[in-house]
């Protein structure tokens, strides 16, 4: 017995020959060199000679793939180039406009200062100019940026920020960038001086990126990102915010809720102490960075994993804080048990 239906992708291919069949001579000829005009453009673009995504620059948990092109260029990727800044990959045409909409919000911010502003203008004149060309093994066009343009975006953040002019959202990534300089210059004399001794063609081929990766993860560490998204995409599910939200930033309620549901139920006495430590510094701070990295993070970790599954079981705010007191209880509180529960 014959099936009747008729397969979508058979649908798909005859709606496509009866498409082809409807257009003109002149517009078969106009598509057919688009594409030819496509691939030329394609073959004429320079070519990576090294790098791949399999092989990216690590700095402490940020991976950026990197290539190297045929005429000597070193390039970052438009991801890469993002998520070294802290900045979320979302958002922009291809990335890169996330960078650009925040470099002009400073370069309104600091019209008035002359040298600031030129050195804005040029770097945004670079990210909306990304280069072209093909990746290593294959592959269609990529887009990348040159190296040197994130030291450039760095300068630019630190030289906003000692001018006073970045407000307190931007200030993270001018920390971010220092932390970034700082390491690139350690790797930049130790190179020089091997170049000078001749024994950079002694030393392993990672070895200045692995000396880059433990500095930065290193200075990084009080930064890397120790909530799960999924925390905040299920708190803001649960009480009715944004996600993500349109300012960039959580309702400061989310603290508090993160204060009792968290760091009131890791251990005795934990809350208060780890206020105490973030009082002591001129910058905000989170409690996460004040914790042991042997034992406070791991089990700080093991905990978010049980309130995302609790908050993850909640149709209710009522209901999560509930399971919170019954699976997590306060240290040195007493609770009144619900059997028929």
């Amino acid at each position: 017995m014959s099936n009747s239906k008729t397969p979508k992708s058979v649908g798909k291919s005859n709606s496509g020959n009866a498409r082809a069949r409807s257009l003109t001579p002149e517009k078969r000829r106009e598509i057919s060199q688009k594409g030819v005009d496509a691939k030329r453009e394609l073959s004429n673009l320079p070519k990576a000679t090294h790098g791949s995504a399999d092989h990216p620059l690590k700095l402490g948990d940020v991976e950026i793939t990197c290539y190297v092109l045929e005429d000597g260029t070193r390039v970052l990727s438009q991801r890469g180039l993002q998520t070294s800044l802290g900045m979320s990959v979302s958002g922009g045409s291809g990335g890169e406009q996330r960078i650009a909409v925040l470099m002009e919000k400073i370069h309104t911010q600091s019209i008035e200062l002359n040298e600031l502003s030129v050195r804005i203008t040029q770097v945004i004149e670079r990210i909306k100019n990304p280069i072209k060309f093909r990746p290593t093994g294959g592959g269609g066009l990529t887009f990348g940026f040159e190296a040197t343009l994130l030291a450039d975006i760095c300068e630019v953040f630190l030289m906003a920020r000692k001018d006073g002019v970045l407000r307190i959202a931007q200030a993270r990534y001018a920390d971010q960038c220092e932390i970034l300089v700082r390491g690139f210059a350690r790797v930049g004399i130790i190179a020089l001086v091997d170049e000078a001794t001749g024994y950079q063609d002694a030393r392993a081929k990672n070895a200045l990126a692995q000396i880059l990766e433990k500095f930065v993860a290193k200075e990084l560490q009080p930064w890397v990102k120790t909530f799960p998204v999924e925390y905040y995409k299920e708190l803001c599910r649960l009480y009715g915010v944004p996600f993500p939200p349109p300012s960039g930033n959580f309702p400061q309620f989310f603290g508090h809720i993160t204060n009792n549901a968290v760091y009131s139920r890791l251990a005795p006495e934990l809350l208060p102490e780890l206020k105490k430590a973030a009082s002591k510094q001129e910058k905000k701070a989170r409690l996460h960075q004040y914790l042991t990295s042997d034992v406070g993070h791991p089990k700080l970790r093991e905990h978010l994993s049980s309130i995302v599954t609790l908050l993850k079981l909640s149709d209710e705010k009522e209901k999560f804080l509930k399971l919170v007191d019954k699976i997590h209880p306060r240290y040195n509180e007493n609770y009144t048990l619900d059997f028929e529960d």
